[in-house]
């Protein structure tokens, strides 16, 4: 996934397919577990499934809650052990600051760095993937003489639809204000 601003998209909440997450999500995971040998139980793919019909980073007891709701209630453990699969083969993602795991877009490459921009108001979620970011942290981790273990950044702040939900709010609040006067 690269970032709206490198394609010229609008923001995800603007004009978003949210349909083809899913069936994009799945089609990639079935690819790449073919050509890896990988099996993508049932379970992995519910998880997988479920995971990229929410662009809110999820964790495993809300997995459970959710495949809950469809008939299906996986022990933790057996959720926990789909999650590590699916981070193991890069269809998802840890999101650490929420202690939780949403969709992976794309393969990425090895030079990319994985952004995570997260609202903190609605907690959507967005990927971009950035060679550019890619090269400067690995060249800042060198000249440290720091080894990577990961080359994720979870950056907080408000999506487009909560900033100008806000503004209004704002402009409401002075309003009142002056009518309070």
């Amino acid at each position: 996934m690269t970032s709206h601003l490198e394609t010229g998209r609008k923001p995800l909440h603007a004009d978003h397919d949210h349909s083809t997450c899913v069936a994009d999500a799945l089609s990639r995971a079935e690819m790449c577990c073919e050509e890896r040998g990988a099996r993508l139980t049932p379970l992995r793919r519910r998880v997988l499934e479920v995971l990229a019909d929410s662009h809110v980073p999820l964790g495993a007891y809300d997995l459970v809650e959710r495949l809950g709701a469809t008939g299906e209630k996986p022990p933790p453990m057996s959720v926990y052990r789909a999650l590590d699969f699916l981070v193991g083969e890069g269809l998802a993602h840890r999101v650490e600051s929420r202690n939780a795991f949403i969709a992976c877009g794309r393969e990425h490459a090895a030079d990319e760095v994985v952004v995570f921009l997260i609202c903190d108001e609605c907690g959507l979620t967005t990927e971009i993937a950035s060679h550019a970011v890619g090269r400067d942290l690995a060249w800042a981790s060198r000249a440290a003489g720091f080894t990577r273990r990961a080359s994720v950044v979870e950056i907080p702040g408000l999506c487009a639809r909560c900033a100008e939900a806000g503004r209004h709010a704002d402009a409401t609040q002075a309003v009142q204000a002056g009518e309070d006067r």
